[in-house]
């Protein structure tokens, strides 16, 4: 027996039934029960406070008992007043100083640090010119600069150009870098001012 499928109806589907409840309802409904879960979350984490009722009907039972001396009553704990340790910790961290004067070593080693003078040698050139444009580009960054002509092995001459002197370490680190953000190397000198 054969069959002829294309006079075949389709059946009707069966539609499921369409929610009747709008979207803004389920949004509000999930907003207030979030709200819930996040106050509930809060009150988790709140410390819980002494019951003011019970310090009144202690108060109150203890006025009404003449028969109890309150001397021989144990006192409630008291809340434990704060500690501060940082006195203590400063009375042990304390560091006596020796009231022995300091040695004699370290007194000259003191004096003879005073008597040197910091120079920076900027540069050595043949050429007296060279040296002198060298000294003017230092007399431009405010920098107290001069040239020391100096001879050396075999006779020849050699033109320093040198920046200071210096009698302390503080003025001689400016004047260095100084030099150092303007792109000049610098060759630190240590002179005796006696000799």
């Amino acid at each position: 027996m054969t069959r002829d499928f294309a006079k075949k109806r389709s059946r009707p589907q069966a539609s499921s039934p369409k929610s009747q409840v709008p979207a803004w309802v389920w949004l509000f409904t999930g907003s207030v029960l979030g709200a819930f879960v996040m106050f509930l979350v809060y009150l988790a984490g709140v410390p819980p406070q002494p019951s003011t009722l019970g310090d009144r009907l202690e108060t109150i039972t203890d006025a009404t008992d003449p028969v109890e001396d309150k001397a021989t009553t144990p006192k409630k704990e008291e809340t434990p007043q704060p500690r501060f340790d940082f006195y203590q910790l400063l009375k042990e961290s304390e560091v006596v100083v020796n009231p022995e004067p300091i040695p004699e070593e370290v007194t000259r080693a003191k004096r003879q640090a005073e008597k040197l003078e910091y120079i920076l040698q900027v540069g050595s050139f043949k050429s007296a010119g060279d040296a002198d444009r060298l000294r003017a580009q230092l007399i431009l960054l405010n920098l107290d600069a001069k040239v020391e002509t100096v001879k050396v092995r075999n006779a020849e001459t050699w033109h320093r150009v040198l920046v200071g002197p210096f009698h302390n370490q503080v003025a001689m680190s400016k004047a260095r870098s100084t030099l150092a953000d303007n792109q000049m190397n610098s060759l630190l000198l240590k002179r005796d001012t006696e000799g």
